[in-house]
């Protein structure tokens, strides 16, 4: 059997400016991704992408340019099960950074732990599938959960999980049975066509509603092909903020890794967020507040 093609990205683009009015002090950036540099950090040969170099000094550079004092590193599947660039960033910037790792069932309790120790703040699990299949190599299944759940309890931590919401009514009950906070990655991740009224979306606005599910304001370039602004995401931005707030973080997804489409500008996202977050209150939870309180950041 031939190996399966791996696809090069396109790098991020040049970060625009926000024209906006400049984030609150301690906005966070719930969603981003390291890579590399490959000769320091290599990418996992069984992977779905191969990024560019999108080091933590770039990532630095363009939470500056936004006006983000503070971000959270999310483990891309490009690196597999090795979560070293990631935490190499969070060692080297503690003050700014916290961090979403990966993991097998058979982790050491004691290198969770030192991750916690570092910044790790959460494990994430991929239940994302096309064509019956998880869409991306390197990811950790949701059945591990299971056995790692006792110790994300332990640490305080969430589970974050990338997922279709076409598939989330089926997996709530599983999900519910874990016991833990749970972050759902780019408002569900559905497809923009299909409205906000269908049984997928309409679970996660319940569940969100409930409290026991959090929701991030993330990827309309995913929901959408209509760059750069993407109107037919709005709908599933403010029925999420209407849906409850104080379970909502917002993130860019830099550096944007296989995206399907055009390549969207960080600085312009964030405008579009406070263009359909218009109340100041509910900006200042999504972008300081809950984030503080999910990731542990001090208030």
């Amino acid at each position: 059997m031939a190996a399966p093609m791996i696809r090069a990205c396109l790098p991020p683009r040049e970060v625009t400016r926000p024209k906006a009015p400049p984030p609150p002090p301690n906005a966070c950036d719930t969603h981003a991704h390291v890579f590399g540099p490959a000769t320091r950090f290599p990418y996992a040969e069984d992977r779905s992408y191969t990024p560019p170099d999108a080091p933590l000094e770039n990532y630095l550079g363009m939470l500056d340019r936004i006006g983000f004092a503070r971000g959270v590193l999310v483990q891309g599947s490009a690196h597999g099960r090795d979560n070293s660039a990631m935490l190499d960033a969070l060692a080297q910037r503690p003050d700014r950074l916290r961090g979403v790792a990966v993991a097998d069932a058979d982790v050491a309790p004691a290198l969770l732990r030192e991750w916690n120790r570092l910044g790790v703040r959460g494990l994430r699990f991929n239940h994302f599938f096309r064509d019956g299949q998880l869409h991306y190599r390197g990811g950790v299944p949701l059945s591990v959960a299971r056995t790692l759940a006792p110790e994300i309890a332990e640490l305080g931590w969430h589970l974050q999980l990338w997922i279709d919401v076409k598939d989330l009514p089926e997996t709530i009950p599983a999900l519910k049975s874990l016991g833990l906070p749970v972050v759902i990655d780019h408002m569900g991740r559905t497809d923009a066509r299909a409205g906000t009224g269908t049984e997928g979306f309409q679970s996660l606005l319940r569940a969100v509603g409930d409290g026991w599910c959090w929701a991030k304001l993330s990827g309309a370039h995913r929901l959408s092909r209509a760059a750069p602004d993407y109107p037919d995401a709005r709908p599933f931005h403010e029925a999420l903020v209407g849906a409850n707030p104080e379970r909502l973080v917002w993130g860019g997804d830099w550096p944007h890794p296989r995206v399907e489409g055009e390549m969207p500008d960080a600085g312009h996202l964030f405008e579009l967020f406070q263009r359909w977050t218009p109340d100041q209150a509910a900006q200042h939870k999504i972008l300081v507040a809950n984030p503080a309180k999910l990731y542990g950041f001090p208030n």
